[in-house]
């Protein structure tokens, strides 16, 4: 008898008729023997919705309150899915994140698990129940309830059956597994049976919204084998793992885009030791993730800085960027929102040579001017206007995949 955890998104239980269904899902994977833990994200639109009504009292709302306020959203879902199993004869039971021990940092709406109690579940398991967890949520040593940011279900689940040393953790959506490009995007895009973590990882870090960055992270280090699937179709979705046979054998297996990210160029810095450690250890202490980094020197011996941050934290990084502009004498602090990021990604880049050429040989070719370039051994990704970013993803696609 296996561990199975499940975790189920928004969409798929977006309406009752859709809980029902995942209902009889998870009740057949347990019919078959399995132990079965359930992770749930909130009903499609809600966790928007809840948001919206914060926001409608003021712009800027208390993040812990937040917190508080979207949480409930989860709620929601795994005590509707719980009446649910016990409906069709499944014993089931629902805990939230404080019931279950899940703590986090104190970080309000993007906060990080630090551990997981499993007491509780492995309880409830051993007495015949299948478990439903809400995901998305935390708890801080003092007990306030924290949010792990958008996408944080998948975190959850994976985190959960690390914790449990679960046999597998399969991630619901409603798409059936990974494909090369957003098939929105490149209608042909391939759908793999097969892909690494490393992969999988600069994919979800750079736009690829199939899975959490962060819930690749925590399946990459506690190596737990994670599959990603439909709720709406039956197939085997996409299996990611730490490596297997043939798997540099292709070059390019991605192309991801985000546009979701603003540019911040800081204009005349003075060009000597510790300043750029200064600006980004500002950024830190304010909890703002910084993406891609490009410093030039000019002749006149000034600077410039220029990265991309989410455009979730622009604000807090416009107040970062004031103080900071006047402690170190820069002439400017500019800001871009009209940015894309399109990304090339592979193993097979690793032992192949000229990739770079090929994917800035491609864009010129189509037109589309490069501003920032960032790269590592698995990836190259670049910055271009906004509204060029489905036909840079479109081109791409064509060069490396077909």
């Amino acid at each position: 008898m296996a561990l199975i955890v499940q975790k189920f998104g928004g969409t798929s239980v977006g309406d009752i008729e859709r809980i029902k269904n995942v209902a009889k899902k998870v009740k057949a994977t347990r019919d078959v023997g399995n132990d079965v833990v359930v992770v749930v994200s909130a009903m499609s639109g809600n966790t928007d919705y809840l948001i919206n009504l914060g926001k409608q009292i003021t712009p800027n709302p208390d993040k812990r309150e937040m917190d508080m306020l979207v949480s409930t959203g989860e709620q929601i879902s795994i005590a509707l899915l719980a009446i649910a199993l016990n409906d069709i004869g499944a014993k089931a039971i629902s805990f939230n994140a404080m019931q279950v021990g899940i703590k986090t940092t104190s970080d309000y709406t993007k906060a990080k698990i630090l551990d997981i109690n499993t007491e509780r579940i492995r309880k409830a398991l051993q007495e015949g129940y299948i478990v439903v967890i809400a995901g998305f949520q935390g708890v801080d040593e003092k007990f306030n309830i924290t949010t792990l940011g958008r996408g944080g279900s998948d975190t959850t689940a994976v985190a959960v059956a690390a914790a449990l040393k679960a046999d597998r953790c399969d991630i619901y959506t409603d798409v059936d597994g990974v494909y090369s490009a957003d098939p929105r995007i490149v209608p042909h895009a391939k759908k793999y049976d097969v892909i690494t973590f490393d992969e999988m990882l600069e994919l979800a870090s750079l736009g690829a919204k199939v899975l959490h960055d962060r819930s690749v992270m925590f399946a990459m280090k506690y190596n737990v084998p994670l599959r990603v699937l439909s709720t709406f179709v039956e197939n085997e979705g996409t299996l990611i793992v730490k490596e297997y046979k043939g798997m540099e054998n292709m070059v390019v297996s991605g192309i991801a885009k985000k546009t979701d990210e603003v540019r911040i160029s800081i204009v005349g810095v003075p060009d000597k030791p510790g300043i750029a450690a200064n600006i980004f250890q500002r950024l830190a202490e304010h909890k703002i993730n910084v993406n891609m980094i490009v410093q030039s020197v000019g002749h006149d011996g000034k600077s410039e800085i220029s990265f991309t941050v989410l455009a979730t934290d622009l604000a807090d990084a416009k107040n970062v960027m004031k103080t900071v502009q006047e402690e170190i004498g820069a002439s400017a602090v500019e800001y871009d929102e009209n940015i894309g990021i399109v990304s090339v990604v592979g193993i097979g880049m690793k032992t192949t040579f000229g990739v770079a050429a090929a994917v800035f040989e491609e864009l010129a070719k189509n037109g589309i001017n490069i501003e920032m370039i960032s790269t590592s051994e698995i990836k190259i990704s670049v910055v271009i206007k906004k509204e060029l970013a489905d036909e840079a993803v479109q081109v791409l696609h064509a060069r490396f995949i077909g």
